[in-house]
């Protein structure tokens, strides 16, 4: 496991940092505040279940443009950077979804794709159920992945968890770049309400971070070069993550 020494020295660098950038921490501060801040006022009224067949729900709403960006790529330089496991993450103030979903046998088969939210409306793990999963068939069995740039936030967390409680044939994994604000009392209790919803987390390997570079980005038939401390840093994390769901 990575040396616990390092959270240390990775704070002090990341003060001396925001002192010398306030700009960049302001407005990290500002996003962060909104993705949870937004997202808990608009769960109460977004969902609802139905207590007759155990589906979950989603008001019908019309987005405004650009703020949920859907396709089957990621630019190069959006992965390179909004994907780089560094704990300190200034700047990455948006969540981007890459997801394959196993249907099992049904025609349709695998699907795949990408989402990227501005922080604006709906983020990305909510969009992934009104846009790329809105028609629910009980009698489906569906296997979804997802491999996000930082582990979700406490309202989107428990609205997945409702989905997977409502949605008995949803199994559901997640692998994240990055913990998002993991030191947060309610970041933690929404990781660990995901767990005991049955979803699986894990923090992104080295192997992962290859495989989305080959599976989701426009690479141009280019190999992936893995920043130096890759390895280091998803340890740490994974460290964290497995001190929260004991």
């Amino acid at each position: 496991m990575a040396d616990r020494s390092r959270a240390s020295v990775r704070r002090k660098e990341r003060k001396e940092k925001e002192v010398a950038e306030p700009t960049p921490d302001v407005k990290e501060v500002k996003a962060e505040g909104a993705k949870a801040g937004n997202a808990e006022a608009e769960a109460a009224d977004e969902a609802v279940t139905n207590g007759q067949n155990g589906d979950y729900q989603v008001e019908p709403m019309e987005l405004p443009p650009f703020e949920i960006i859907t396709g089957d790529r990621i630019d190069p330089f959006a992965f390179k950077f909004q994907f780089k496991n560094v704990e300190y993450s200034s700047g990455r103030n948006k969540t981007f979804l890459c997801y394959l979903v196993d249907r099992g046998n049904t025609i349709d088969g695998l699907l795949r794709g990408c989402l990227e939210d501005e922080h604006t409306s709906l983020h990305a793990e909510e969009a992934f159920f009104t846009q790329c999963l809105p028609d629910y068939d009980p009698a489906i069995k569906y296997t979804i992945t997802w491999y996000v740039s930082s582990s979700p936030c406490s309202a989107c967390a428990a609205k997945i968890a409702e989905v997977l409680k409502a949605r008995k044939s949803v199994k559901l994994s997640i692998f994240a770049a990055r913990l998002f604000e993991w030191e947060e009392p309610e970041i933690q209790a929404g990781l660990k309400a995901l767990h005991a919803a049955g979803c699986k987390l894990r923090v992104m390997k080295p192997l992962d971070f290859s495989y989305i570079w080959d599976t989701f980005v426009e690479n141009e038939d280019q190999a992936l070069n893995l920043w130096e401390d890759c390895k280091e840093n998803y340890e740490y994390y994974q460290e964290k993550l497995a001190d929260i769901l004991q």
